[in-house]
This record gives structure tokens, sequence and C-alpha cells, in this order.
């Protein structure tokens, strides 16, 4: 069942990403069927488009943070290995003891 028609800028900054794909999709299901009243299709249309706005910008900004933090590990030296005697060990580093 679709929701109440909303307001088309009314509580964008409240709703999380899932919040706003599952209003999108009901308002998609009633904009797909037969009965769409014409007289608040303006409005269903520019709340979707404001929808799809808020997704992009959320999708956005996880991807800015995604890669700042997998930037932020590549710059951590990596572990020790076997093969690898060049590598930073249990005695190199913050936590180097003496012997």
């Amino acid at each position: 069942m679709p929701s109440e028609p909303t307001e088309p800028n009314a509580d964008l900054d409240d709703l999380g990403y899932a919040e706003a794909v599952e209003e999108l999709e009901e308002i998609l299901a009633e904009l797909d069927g037969d009965d769409v009243d014409v007289d608040l299709l303006a409005e269903r249309v520019t709340r979707a488009a404001d929808l799809v706005q808020l997704c992009r910008r959320r999708l956005d900004a996880a991807r800015v943070e995604v890669t700042r933090i997998v930037a932020d590990l590549e710059t951590v030296a990596p572990l020790a290995t076997p093969d690898d005697p060049d590598a930073p060990g249990e005695g190199d580093g913050l936590f180097a003891t003496e012997a």
C-alpha cells in the first residue's frame, strides 16, 4: 500500500538511505499503476526526484569516506611475514621491545 503523499522536500534530511529507497519504490509503484491520481502526479514526481538526489548524495558521501579509509589503511606498514624478511617485524615499530 502506498504511503500518504508527502510534501516534496519535507523531512529529506531525516531520511536514511534505505528509507529513501523504500519511499522511492512506493512512488514508482504508484506511478506505474493504472489508477495514478493526475492531480498528485507532479508532486509525486518531484518527491521522487528529490529522493533520487538524496540517495546520490548519500552514495557519494559513502564513496568518499570508504576511499579515505582505504587510503588510510594503505599508509599503515604491512606486518612481517616469513617470506618477507624486509617487512617490519615484531621488534619494529610502536611496540618494539629491547632484547
